[in-house]
């Protein structure tokens, strides 16, 4: 970021910027859109965790059918057990967007997007940059492009904060060249 100086007392901020960048209207991820896309995140990198009360209730019922051992006990504390799990990481989530340190996930941004990087422009004068290597996997869903940083961050961006089909598509063929998006 460049410094410049407006008064000496206050520092301002300027972002540079790209003129073959796409650019987007400002755009705020709804809380409780962020909740729904991390639990959908969560899910689907936890899915193999599945087997595991499976297996764990499989394994009682054939002891339970050949009378070796019944318990009834093991199948309630399984469901309760993954119940309590998925409830832990729902309010993990929801407490993410109660915090002042994520407040700023929560901010109206516009973005420019280029191949270097994601330019997120709180105004003017103000904002962060983005790596493309900061982005983990990327999908297309029905109505927006999500970039996925970690466990609880990623990028909502729907397709109506383009500014045109044309921004959308050149958007696309950069998270392919990044090979985000699959093909």
């Amino acid at each position: 970021m460049a410094k410049v100086s407006v008064n000496k007392h206050q520092p301002v901020y300027q972002m540079p910027t790209n003129p073959a960048a796409v650019r987007t209207k400002k755009y705020a991820l709804p809380t409780k859109k962020y909740i729904s896309l991390a639990m959908r995140h969560f899910f689907k990198t936890q899915l193999k965790w599945v087997l595991v009360p499976l297996a764990l209730i499989l394994i009682n019922a054939v002891i339970s059918l050949t009378g070796v051992y019944p318990n009834i006990w093991i199948y309630i504390t399984v469901v309760v057990g993954a119940l309590l799990y998925v409830l832990f990481w729902l309010v993990q989530f929801t407490g993410i967007t109660q915090l002042a340190q994520y407040k700023p996930m929560f901010e109206k941004f516009s973005y420019e997007i280029d191949n270097r990087q994601i330019l997120m422009k709180l105004n003017q004068k103000e904002g962060s940059v983005m790596k493309w290597e900061q982005i983990l996997e990327a999908y297309k869903d029905k109505d927006a492009y999500v970039l996925i940083i970690s466990k609880g961050q990623f990028l909502h961006l729907p397709f109506n904060i383009f500014t045109s089909e044309h921004d959308i598509k050149v958007f696309e063929r950069i998270m392919k060249q990044k090979e985000l998006l699959k093909a």
